[in-house]
């Protein structure tokens, strides 16, 4: 028990050590410019090793997003039995973003994705992955039957695709508000409704 319990802190240790020289190579070069050869001699191990741990440069990149994910997964199912779904969502989110927004790590992943339109578009695909988990644990606290509600499923998606493209998209404009809070505001205009009215037509004007 002891020497796997040994093993498996060492291998912890490598993940953790492959990651943070990850982002410390696409920071000072860029996410395409950084190859895996350099991230595994970073960390004085061969690619090989490297490929233990993470499939692709995509993935030692959004490992921690991965975590996210699961963190706000977690917290939802926390929220109490009779919180609505999209309030119980955003409260989970919301917190579980402010504490990641003070690491260091998750602030330059946030700024790599915002230029990066290949980990933008892996990080909407690997969300999309999760999506049967978000589904079930929504349709937990609806009480419904997913195969038969719709409901379930919308937010699902919203929650994995729409939100995060969203906040992606603001911090790609210049907004310097703080993640947390963008994530707040796309929730409140989820919440809101999206049936925003037209542009009155101008008389002459076609």
């Amino acid at each position: 028990m002891e020497k796997r319990g040994l093993r498996e802190r060492k291998k912890e240790r490598t993940r953790e050590a492959l990651i943070n020289a990850a982002h410390v190579l696409f920071c000072a070069n860029g996410f395409e410019a950084t190859t895996i050869d350099q991230i595994a001699e970073a960390v004085e191990v061969s690619s090989r090793t490297f490929f233990r741990y993470f499939t692709s440069k995509e993935d030692v990149a959004l490992s921690l997003a991965d975590d996210q994910i699961t963190a706000v997964l977690q917290a939802f199912a926390a929220q109490p039995g009779d919180t609505p779904v999209l309030t119980a969502m955003r409260t989970a989110a919301v917190d579980v973003v402010r504490v990641h927004e003070a690491e260091t790590r998750y602030n330059s992943l946030q700024n790599l994705i915002s230029v990066s339109p290949a980990l933008t578009a892996a990080r909407v695909e690997r969300s999309a992955a999760r999506f049967d988990e978000v589904v079930r644990q929504i349709s937990a606290r609806m009480g419904v039957d997913p195969d038969v509600d719709p409901r379930p499923c919308l937010v699902a998606s919203v929650v994995l695709c729409a939100v995060p493209t969203a906040v992606v998209a603001w911090r790609a404009a210049g907004h310097q508000t703080p993640e947390s809070e963008l994530t707040g505001q796309a929730f409140d205009l989820l919440s809101a409704g999206l049936d925003y009215p037209a542009q009155p037509a101008v008389p002459g004007v076609s």
